[in-house]
């Protein structure tokens, strides 16, 4: 009897983790640099579908960064994957990464 109870205690975790991660993957956005202004805290991006923000449709966006220390990471040109939340001051990115 332990030893189902720990088969499904392992398959329970198993799934969790599963469905944690294709959440993360539904909330990446796939992009590219356009623009970015280091002063104003701020990065241009051309990127297709963005599901986790209600965007159907690719487009260029202008974006706030929560950290201004993200905009060192990529260059102009760059191919990267983000993830992005709205706020009242319109949308914001919360991690970038340069795409693998």
């Amino acid at each position: 009897m332990k030893s189902i109870t720990r088969i499904a205690a392992a398959l329970a975790l198993t799934f969790g983790l599963t469905l944690s991660a294709i959440a993360a993957q539904a909330a990446s956005i796939s992009g590219e640099v356009k623009k970015i202004d280091e002063s104003a805290g701020k990065v241009t991006l051309k990127h297709g579908p963005a599901k986790s923000l209600g965007m159907d449709e690719p487009m260029t966006m202008v974006y706030r960064v929560k950290d201004p220390a993200m905009l060192k990471q990529v260059k102009v040109g760059d191919k990267v994957t983000f993830e992005a939340e709205e706020a009242a001051s319109g949308y914001t990115v919360t991690k970038i990464e340069k795409a693998k």
